[in-house]
């Protein structure tokens, strides 16, 4: 009996700022971890000697460790802050691959040392980006059957996968609009009885990154006592946790202004080179920051379009059989 058959097959979503992993039928993943490799760079740097053996020694015992001194997700990013011979690669720019050793060390971590199995006794289902080239696809899957022999590989577009999800019927047409919302990229993708409308999809410039950005943008500009070293992460965390949309921003500036008590919150932090505590004030930037999408003019003058104007012209541009389907809202 083949044992890829009777044991669940590994999930692995490769984000830009996150990876979720599991296995499939467990409800939610086992690991999410930024999506980041810190690399000993100190072996690969090495010197080389000046006589042919040990020149082919150095060269060895460099690769060697190099290979084996590195670390993924949040190990990766104490390492770099506490060492610095760790250098930190993002294998994963809006969305794309950029650097494909880095990301074979991430999936070799992910496979060995998160999940512990096995990949010759598991199918393998990953996924991809809308607009990811079909040789990228091809180079996944060389390195997924020759560097790690797994049985059996799909690889998914994350926003068929997202509204697969949201259907809970077996009457599944899988036909939407699926405004997929990455770290480093924004796209809004029609899918039409579960296949993706290639032609029609529609890429934002303005994604989760920007997000935080603008939050430590507006918090710096307001005078909040954050250290610099600290204050990206400080962003990131207070849109995570505080950020919310609203329907009207005229109304929200009100509310906050009539009971600050209510809606303002207090970050509290620890320095990371004193130690000292510190705290701020979080306000406005709770809805500030997600307004972007809908108002991007308070952001960048590069690109005005909201988002519900670019959701509209994405149907508008799908063929016309599926536009009413693509408008109907569940």
């Amino acid at each position: 009996m083949d044992p890829a058959t009777s044991r669940p097959a590994v999930v692995i979503d490769n984000g830009t700022g996150y990876t979720k992993m599991g296995f499939a039928g467990n409800v939610e993943p086992s690991f999410i971890v930024p999506t980041v490799v810190a690399v000993n760079e100190s072996f690969v740097n090495q010197p080389r000697s000046s006589t042919k053996s040990s020149n082919w020694l150095a060269q060895h015992s460099a690769g060697v460790m190099a290979d084996l001194d590195y670390f993924i997700g949040e190990e990766a990013l104490s390492r770099s802050r506490s060492n610095n011979t760790y250098n930190l690669s993002y294998p994963i720019k809006h969305g794309q691959v950029d650097n494909w050793d880095a990301m074979e060390r991430f999936w070799q971590q992910c496979i060995f040392n998160y999940l512990r199995c096995d990949p010759e006794d598991h199918y393998f289902l990953l996924t991809e980006s809308p607009l990811t080239a079909p040789e990228s696809r091809e180079y996944t899957g060389e390195i997924m059957f020759e560097t790690f022999n797994v049985p059996g590989l799909y690889i998914a577009v994350q926003p068929v996968l997202a509204l697969a999800a949201g259907y809970t019927t077996s009457k599944c047409e899988m036909t939407g609009v699926v405004v997929d919302v990455g770290d480093g990229a924004t796209h809004v993708v029609p899918v039409a009885d579960g296949y993706v409308i290639g032609s029609s999809i529609k890429s934002i410039p303005i994604a989760g990154k920007d997000v935080t950005l603008f939050i430590q943008q507006l918090m710096r500009e307001r005078g909040e006592h954050i250290p610099p070293e600290d204050s990206f992460e400080v962003a990131r965390k207070v849109k995570e946790t505080h950020c919310y949309t609203c329907s009207d921003i005229v109304k929200e500036f009100n509310k906050h202004d009539r009971e600050p008590s209510k809606y303002i919150k207090q970050w509290r932090g620890i320095k990371p080179k004193t130690g000292a505590p510190y705290s701020c004030d979080i306000g406005y930037e709770r809805f500030l920051g997600p307004e972007v999408f809908f108002s991007p003019e308070i952001y960048s003058s590069e690109f005005t379009t909201p988002l519900p104007a670019v959701i509209d012209k994405c149907i508008q541009s799908a063929p016309i059989d599926t536009r009413r389907a693509l408008y109907k809202v569940e």
